[in-house]
């Protein structure tokens, strides 16, 4: 008989969004997030607890709830192959029941901001992966929905349409006031996008926050970058800060928070300095730090119930 394991893909995951915020719901592969996102959209219904999005249960699948949701997927598409975007446009102007003004405005509003000239009237087939995912958004948009779960949504895109796709989620997100719930892989998107981050791991949430209480939580540290000239002082340079990474003109050191100020008044006026930056740390960092810190804990709970089992088992029955 096979042995079965009972895996909870979310697990007590409680949270509240406000209307128009931007929020990136994050984690790392298998953590939850997309079944998440598919009982948000009503997708898959959640056997236990309650949900409850714009003031619907969304298993229910009512039409006044899908009229103003929308999940993308930056693997999926609804793009129809072998039809021009502009098809599958009129298809969704008919089953949301947008007005052909209403329509006509929208979708001249939409392939403006997003640059797509007569790119719609192309088989879908003979787009380029940017392209696509531009006249997804179009699509998807079509409606004006209030609520819109992103998934991936520049996975596979390269930088310049990475940043034009960023560039027009916020805007719509500011023009309409719609809520955004983003997830991705690409910090980048997290960054520009979220003030807001939900982090859950093994289906359980493990932050809620604004994103620079998260870095200043699990990186308090700064990074010190210095373009240099001349000669280097390595003893001084030792004592800034760790080194991260040194070229011949180029250092980056990682610096205690509260040692910033003396560091960066040190090093001017020990070199010759032609610039110099203060940042956080990377965000793709402070999430593997903090996946890491997760998968520590769970390691760690394992074995104290590994050792309590093998106790148990060398205890002396009566």
């Amino acid at each position: 008989m096979r042995e079965r394991e009972l895996v909870r893909a979310v697990d007590g995951v409680s949270f509240a969004i406000a209307p128009g915020e931007r929020v990136g719901f994050l984690g790392p592969n298998g953590a939850g997030k997309t079944t998440t996102l598919k009982m948000l959209a009503g997708l898959l219904y959640p056997s236990a607890g309650r949900v409850r999005v714009a003031g619907h249960v969304p298993q229910r699948r009512e039409a006044a709830y899908l009229d103003q949701i929308m999940l993308v997927m930056g693997q999926k598409q609804q793009l129809v192959w072998d039809l021009p975007p502009a098809d599958t446009f009129e298809l969704n102007r008919a089953v949301y029941r947008v007005s052909r003004a209403d329509f006509t405005a929208r979708v001249g509003e939409l392939s403006e901001l997003l640059e797509l000239g007569d790119l719609v009237k192309k088989p879908t087939r003979e787009l380029s992966l940017g392209e696509r995912m531009k006249c997804e958004l179009v699509a998807a948009l079509i409606h004006r929905p209030k609520v819109l779960f992103l998934d991936e949504p520049t996975i596979g895109l390269d930088v310049s349409t990475q940043v034009k796709v960023r560039e027009f989620i916020r805007d719509y997100n500011a023009r309409h006031g719609a809520t955004l719930v983003l997830t991705s892989h690409y910090m980048d998107d997290v960054a520009a996008l979220c003030p807001r981050v939900i982090v859950i791991d093994q289906g359980r949430l493990t932050f809620d926050g604004a994103l620079d209480a998260l870095v200043r939580e699990v990186r308090p540290e700064k990074r010190l970058t210095l373009r240099l000239r001349g000669a280097i002082d390595e003893e001084v340079l030792r004592s800034l800060g760790a080194l991260i990474e040194r070229t011949e003109e180029r250092v980056v050191l990682q610096v205690p928070q509260d040692a910033l100020s003396a560091a960066v008044s040190r090093a001017l006026a020990a070199f010759d300095v032609l610039d110099l930056t203060v940042e956080a740390a990377p965000l793709e960092e402070v999430m593997s730090e903090l996946f890491a810190r997760g998968r520590a804990a769970r390691e760690g709970r394992a074995d104290a119930a590994d050792a309590a089992d093998a106790a148990d088992a060398k205890e002396p029955s009566e």
